[in-house]
């Protein structure tokens, strides 16, 4: 049967969602966006165009990121995408050659990234590899590459990742968690090699953000997502998008090395399973 509930915000919806950002706040700067056609990404490339940023998406597929720029241009804004598999490295540094011959860009939102609901027993080498190679690997390859484009340009910059809750509330996907953790340290480490260079590196976590990638998940893990934060909400793809637009704009000019927990309290309180709450939590453990 065919899962008929859409989750996540339409392109209608985030051309027209609230925000607390001015229509100029980002006038004059170049954003990249990897995972362009992702809703955490499709979302943060709206915002920052309707602040009057230039968006750059990419993404592994061609007919994904084309629908998201189509709408982003007929609204009147500045965007383009390209091809990219983040994972591959010669690929990564021909796209930032190609971006510097285009004028260069000001922001990285390292938004790539993907993993499946499993026990971690039952991870195979291909599935850990395929994980940990797209959500850390993947994420360092666009930051290296961009860094140096930076330090050789004698400009800064200000990279986004966005990484998970890595710690206590989310169960289930071990493989990402490790991944995520990593990108979490490295930027910490970086951000203080590369203040020299003008080149500020924060992460944003994100908790329960209510998107299509749900889908992928057993539904009865879904029907206990709202309990795993205290607000017993979901969060929005606006949410991060907005994160994304404090940490990386002039607003976050003094912030580096953070990680941003955007999670309504769940680290605080609270747990997601991604793969259902094994009987042996849910009733008690052994008696």
């Amino acid at each position: 049967m065919t899962d008929e509930v859409q989750y996540g915000l339409s392109d209608t919806e985030l051309a027209a969602h609230r925000t607390v950002y001015a229509p100029d706040a980002m006038t004059g700067l170049t954003a990249v966006i990897s995972g362009g056609s992702g809703d955490i990404g499709r979302a943060t490339a709206w915002l920052f165009a309707r602040c009057g940023a230039s968006v750059v998406l990419t993404g592994r597929k061609i007919e994904k990121i084309e629908p998201v720029v189509e709408a982003l241009t007929r609204n009147g804004m500045k965007a383009t995408g390209e091809v990219l598999n983040v994972r591959d490295r010669a690929s990564v540094d021909a796209f930032w050659d190609r971006q510097w011959q285009n004028g260069g860009a000001d922001i990285l939102i390292n938004s790539a990234g993907g993993q499946f609901p499993q026990a971690a027993l039952d991870f195979t080498e291909k599935g850990w590899n395929t994980v940990i190679d797209t959500n850390l690997n993947g994420t360092w390859n666009m930051m290296q590459s961009a860094a140096r484009k930076w330090r050789d340009a004698g400009r800064g910059g200000s990279i986004v990742n966005i990484t998970v809750v890595t710690r206590n509330s989310l169960h289930g996907v071990a493989h990402t968690v490790a991944a995520r953790a990593g990108v979490e340290a490295l930027s910490a480490a970086v951000s203080v090699e590369w203040a020299p260079i003008q080149v500020r590196v924060n992460c944003i976590a994100p908790g329960l953000i209510e998107t299509e990638g749900w889908k992928v998940y057993p539904p009865e893990a879904r029907a206990e997502y709202y309990t795993g934060n205290p607000m017993m909400r979901a969060g929005t793809t606006w949410d991060i998008a907005e994160a994304c637009a404090y940490l990386s704009g002039p607003s976050g000019r003094f912030i580096t090395g953070e990680v941003l927990t955007v999670d309504g309290g769940g680290r605080q309180w609270g747990e997601v399973w991604t793969t259902g709450k094994p009987a042996y939590f849910r009733d008690g453990g052994t008696k």
